[in-house]
């Protein structure tokens, strides 16, 4: 035994067992990216200790890493249908991420045209594009999470660097809340305000004056977008539609009930 701690040989085992979740699903040819923590240090250079690894693939490839994985010996499961599965052993484990909770931000083949070659643990791998994971980022607002701050500072570090258009796109009828981030920005630094480009902030501001000249008919609720919690009393009381639910969104009255009922059943 040499010096080490015991935290420290533990984690050590757990930066094993998730090199080892690289190297089955590069061999069962899984196209696959790598995000959170480590995507949150490529783009800021901002070390975040924390326990989660997540891998982000096409909903169509889920299927075969899951496979590829229960072959390796990991038990797998698909946590929740419209955005995530898990695959563990023992007490390590990593998300297999193809959407989000609210079902808007869907991995698909644009996520790889855009991502980066970086290294994880030693081993070449593609990160999600920054862009995605700004646009990812941008609707977690839970009492118990915030990412605005990750915003924040993926804009600080990577402004000049943005593909400003193909993030526009990506926001498409949420573009509000894109423009509620830039003005966030130019208030937290008000001395790198001048870093956004001018167009976007414009073509915000004009789209802006518009929505402020309309009423739309339908009493939609975004803000379960935001938050699976904090919302449902618009819902289930003051009569809004749930703009994750079709027509509006991508998932099913089931899916959002599952959803709402793992909020303190599933961790």
């Amino acid at each position: 035994m040499s010096g080490q701690s015991t935290l420290e040989l533990l984690s050590q085992d757990t930066n094993n067992f998730y090199r080892r979740t690289l190297h089955v699903l590069s061999d069962a040819a899984v196209p696959f990216m790598v995000g959170g923590s480590h995507a949150f240090l490529e783009y800021t250079g901002i070390v975040r200790n924390t326990k989660d690894f997540d891998v982000f693939l096409r909903r169509t490839d889920l299927d075969r890493a899951m496979r590829a994985l229960g072959d390796a010996g990991y038990r797998t499961e698909l946590t929740f249908p419209h955005w995530l599965g898990k695959a563990w052993q023992n007490e390590d484990f990593v998300d297999l991420v193809f959407s989000s909770g609210n079902g808007v931000c869907v991995v698909d083949d644009v996520w790889f045209e855009h991502a980066v070659e970086s290294q994880v643990l030693g081993m070449p791998v593609k990160i999600v594009p920054c862009e995605e994971l700004l646009w990812q980022k941008s609707f977690v607002m839970e009492r118990e999470r915030y990412d605005g701050a990750d915003v924040m500072h993926i804009l600080r570090s990577r402004a000049s660097d943005i593909h400003w258009g193909r993030l526009s796109e990506r926001f498409g009828p949420h573009w509000p809340l894109l423009y509620a981030y830039l003005l966030l920005f130019s208030f937290t630094y008000p001395s790198d305000a001048a870093s956004l480009p001018p167009g976007i902030l414009d073509d915000l501001a004009s789209r802006y004056a518009t929505l402020r000249s309309t009423t739309p008919t339908d009493r939609v609720c975004q803000g379960t977008l935001l938050s699976r919690a904090q919302y449902l009393v618009d819902i289930g009381q003051h009569g809004y539609a749930d703009a994750r639910v079709a027509p509006y969104g991508r998932m099913s009255a089931e899916e959002v009930i599952f959803w709402t009922w793992a909020i303190d059943h599933v961790k």
